[in-house]
């Protein structure tokens, strides 16, 4: 026990020599937030030290092995401290009695700026839900009034997409239905950032095409919908595909016509009308077609041809890159549209494919041999040549059979040091419309402390309370991490979101289960709330079923004060499924805590034991 007592006393010492070490730092933090940020500095003194072995003895004595102290790391050393001084027959030294605050104390602050920052907690639950809610919700408000009775806490407005008057809605229609409801939701507007993304490709011939829906027999068993209206209108009605038209064929048509064309491939393809609107004919085909610019429609009735019409205009179509291993891809500076590869007639390459990139000053701060990655990781590649007009990229991963890339994809650059700015320009006008309508703006691919600076000095004095998010999502931003949060003690109620999209991308796949661990810690012991972000309950949302991975991760998510759903046609069945199982681990699991409610399961045995001792009697 002497030897154990001793070991405690260096923790302990580690732990006092740290705080003395940054205690210029802490002076500088509001007195409201200081002993979070003291917390945090025991923690990471704690953690720079290997207690495999400690934890071992202490756990064999019957004594708390400091696994779960995150939010009260002096507190509990001290209470062991004392413990073991009692069991060594020492009397307890009046420091350890008074000096360092209650285990209480730490948790209760992480509720509290939880509240601040994400809003109240609902009646059942003890983590928030957040929804990004997608542009097409202004058309829909029911939508936003099934998302606030599913269960949604926080509304996330992404600025990567829509634009003011899209968003000004969004908002409005979330305040009235939260309104109607009597409840709160919270507005989060998630700054774009400095993202790096592939430019434009070329175009291919542009074709509409549609296919009905087929038994494992081939039988139709839901024939296509196409929806022919003239050149500039829309379709009222759900439809398959859409045919813009020379003509107005309402004009012309009657229910029961026939419209009858050969596709793109010469095939004879006959349609039934069966509706006839405002500019817009709907005709149901039950066989497969492709149909190209300067094709001629023919309306039939009784036999007799009523009219004709030609497709026009339609759409063009973009032609994806597809990238096989070993492949050579050049990303340009110059905005020219990208382009498959060329090659002569024996399959031999003539000039690699194309692809620019929207911000070309990277290429003056990446290196040769460094990674880089296309589309959530879809597409990995390694730079093999760099100069001020490309990048020279060996493809190293795609799918078998080759990977598309498509415009508008990120590109990530895990081993790059990139120094961007965090905040452009667009971010600076998106941030002054937060600051007039949002609660919270969430800050995308912070990197360093004084980013975090950048943002408070751009917010200045706001008169609404705006309320700010970290968003953790390269190596650059794990690796500063503490000091990022030490940056934003004090300054702004701030939360911390782990965007495991690109955070996975950037740190690898194997190491994501750990790095997601490390944040959800360090952030406790700093008493900074935390949203669990990016493809949760993904599957369910987009496809409406779940796979079995991620019912798990959302039961894990559980430990975060909030977690994010993306859209998707099934989000509401989404933040349903998700609400209940929150509801349902929040018994079973308290951050890193096991809770031990009683098990359903453990009275079968007895009860089965009662049996047969009565049957016996």
């Amino acid at each position: 026990m002497v030897s154990l007592l001793h070991s405690i006393n260096r923790v302990h010492q580690r732990l006092m020599a740290a705080e003395e070490k940054q205690s210029e730092a802490l002076l500088t933090i509001p007195s409201n937030r200081r002993n979070s940020a003291r917390n945090l500095i025991h923690y990471l003194a704690l953690r720079a030290q290997d207690l495999r072995r400690l934890q071992v003895t202490l756990a064999h004595e019957g004594l708390s092995s400091l696994g779960r102290c995150e939010a009260h790391v002096l507190a509990t050393v001290q209470r062991l401290q004392s413990v073991i001084q009692q069991l060594s027959g020492q009397p307890t030294p009046d420091s350890l009695k008074t000096s360092s605050p209650s285990q209480m104390e730490g948790p209760n602050t992480l509720k509290r700026q939880a509240h601040k920052v994400f809003g109240p907690l609902p009646k059942l639950r003890s983590t928030r839900i957040m929804v990004t809610l997608p542009g097409e919700a202004v058309q829909n408000p029911t939508m936003i009034s099934q998302l606030l009775e599913a269960g949604m806490d926080l509304a996330r407005i992404n600025c990567a997409h829509d634009d003011v008057l899209v968003w000004q809605e969004l908002i409005r229609l979330v305040r009235d239905q939260a309104k109607k409801q009597g409840r709160t939701c919270v507005i989060m507007m998630d700054l774009a950032g400095p993202k790096l993304r592939t430019g434009a490709v070329g175009s291919a011939e542009p074709v509409v095409a549609w296919s009905p829906k087929r038994d494992h027999r081939g039988r139709v068993l839901h024939p296509s919908r196409i929806a022919f209206v003239p050149n500039g209108s829309r379709p009222s009605q759900s439809v398959d595909a859409v045919v813009p038209t020379s003509k107005d064929l309402s004009e012309h048509v009657q229910i029961g016509d026939q419209i009858s064309c050969h596709d793109a491939r010469g095939k004879r393809r006959r349609m039934r009308v069966v509706f006839v609107g405002q500019q817009e004919v709907v005709a149901e085909a039950s066989a497969t077609g492709y149909l190209v610019n300067g094709l001629t429609c023919h309306v039939e009735r009784d036999g007799r041809r009523v009219t004709d019409a030609k497709v026009i205009d339609l759409p063009l179509i973009e032609a994806p890159l597809l990238l096989n291993v070993g492949d050579t891809l050049l990303v340009t500076a110059d905005q020219r549209p990208g382009h498959l590869a060329q090659r002569d007639s024996n399959g031999s390459m003539v000039s690699p494919a194309t692809i620019p990139c929207t911000l070309p000053e990277i290429f003056a701060q990446v290196v040769i041999n460094e990674r880089i990655c296309f589309d959530d990781g879809r597409i990995e590649g390694i730079i093999r040549a760099v100069d001020q007009h490309q990048l020279t990229v060996e493809i190293t991963r795609a799918r078998d059979g080759g990977a598309k890339l498509r415009s508008a994809k990120g590109i990530n650059l895990p081993d790059s040091l990139l120094n961007l700015p965090c905040l452009s320009l667009q971010d600076r006008d998106d941030l002054e419309f937060a600051k007039k309508h949002a609660d919270i703006v969430g800050l995308s691919f912070v990197h360093q402390p004084s980013d975090v600076t950048d943002l408070m000095t751009a917010i200045g004095s706001n008169p609404r309370p705006l309320q700010v998010v970290l968003k953790i999502e390269t190596p650059q931003a794990f690796a500063q991490f503490p000091a990022i949060l030490l940056a934003s003690l004090g300054k702004i109620p701030v939360g911390v979101m782990i965007a495991r999209g690109d955070l996975a991308v950037e740190v690898g796949f194997n190491r994501l289960a750990e790095v997601q661990e490390e944040i959800l810690w360090l952030c406790e012991a700093a008493h900074i709330p935390v949203i669990w972000g990016t493809q949760v309950l993904e599957n369910l949302a987009k496809k409406g079923m779940p796979t079995r991975a991620e019912v798990t991760d959302a039961a894990m998510s559980v430990r975060a004060e909030c977690v994010m759903l993306n859209k998707g046609p099934h989000i509401v069945s989404a933040v349903t499924f998700l609400n209940d199982i929150l509801i349902r681990m929040q018994q079973h699991q308290q951050k890193k805590r096991t809770l031990m409610r009683r098990l359903m399961v453990s009275h079968s045995i007895q009860n089965k034991q009662r049996k047969t001792n009565a049957g016996v009697k």
